[in-house]
């Protein structure tokens, strides 16, 4: 086993965990869950079936990811913060059949107790503040806050707040790294 794992964590059969992975206390990994190299499970941490994370993936204490969630790379989950997989959720009702996909993309970090309504993707390096009710797209390097989450600005790769000149330019605080914004999007420049 390459990966590391607490006594008390249950891993259902048919997953695949990568090298350097660590799962902690009270966690239950589901069926055919797919998990990268690298990772760190928090604390009572539920992964449903079929949930694809990719490497060197952050799990905070006490985060729900459920069926239809993928996530690349380097992507970070605060603590408690959570998806939804159905619109509509009844008791009553199996709504299996209804489960809608979310993707997080390379690098993006979700806030602790934010929430992400499924069917919503999160672009490449989107900063979703702590709390906020995610309820539509969120565009790559975009900062969203509140409830309903609103962008309020942009960020680095880094996570620092872009503050763009006349000419569409900012830089980094952190890196250095030069950024363009160009019909509402951000692009790094190489």
């Amino acid at each position: 086993m390459a990966y590391t794992c607490h006594e008390t964590a249950v891993i259902d059969a048919g997953c695949e965990i990568g090298d350097d992975t660590k799962i902690w206390h009270f966690c239950h990994i589901m069926p055919n869950c797919r998990i990268g190299k690298g990772c760190n499970i928090g604390q009572n941490v539920v992964i449903s079936p079929e949930v694809v994370l990719g490497n060197n993936v952050k799990v905070q204490n006490n985060v729900s990811i459920y069926t239809g969630v993928t996530c690349d790379d380097d992507v970070f989950l605060g603590p408690s913060m959570v998806f939804t997989n159905v619109r509509n959720p009844r008791s009553a009702f199996n709504r299996h059949d209804q489960f809608l996909k979310t993707h997080v993309g390379k690098g993006a970090t979700i806030g602790a107790n934010a929430t992400i309504v499924c069917g919503n993707a999160i672009g490449a390096y989107a900063f979703i503040g702590a709390g906020a009710v995610v309820t539509k797209q969120v565009p790559p390097y975009a900062l969203v806050i509140g409830n309903p989450a609103r962008q309020s600005g942009w960020v680095s790769e880094y996570g620092h707040k872009l503050n763009f000149n006349n000419s569409g330019y900012a830089t980094c605080p952190e890196s250095g790294q030069q950024y363009r914004l160009e019909n509402n999007q951000v692009v790094k420049q190489c």
